[in-house]
């Protein structure tokens, strides 16, 4: 079996390519906004990113985890989840508090997609 790391340094990988699964480390806000949805909008234009750099895309992931600092976040991270997700291709999905390592970061969203 071949295992592909993408974007590492001596702590974690950004992505794991195995046998015909991506497996994308918790991606985080690039930006610095207390604005929820545009954190989530962040996000998912880098998992987007990485998805087409590895050969896949949104409509191949079959889970994904997503942890918000703050619940009363949920409606906006959902208002930009289901502008992004298509039709027909909804994941896998667990959304759950948690304190995430940056403060400043409100959303962070992990997945495991096909290749």
């Amino acid at each position: 079996m071949s295992i592909q790391r993408h974007i590492t340094n001596h702590r974690l990988s950004e992505a794991v390519v195995a046998n015909g699964f991506i497996f994308l480390a918790g991606q985080v806000p690039s930006i610095d906004t207390p604005d929820a949805e545009a954190q989530t909008v962040d996000v998912l234009k880098q998992i987007d990113k990485l998805l087409a750099e590895l050969g896949s895309d949104k409509s191949k992931i079959l889970e994904a985890t997503i942890y918000l600092t703050d619940l009363a976040n949920y409606d906006a991270l959902n208002r930009a989840w289901d502008a992004w997700v298509p039709a027909g291709h909804a994941p896998a999905r667990a959304c759950v508090k948690a304190d995430i390592a940056n403060p400043n970061w409100l959303v962070e969203i992990k997945l495991t997609a096909l290749a």
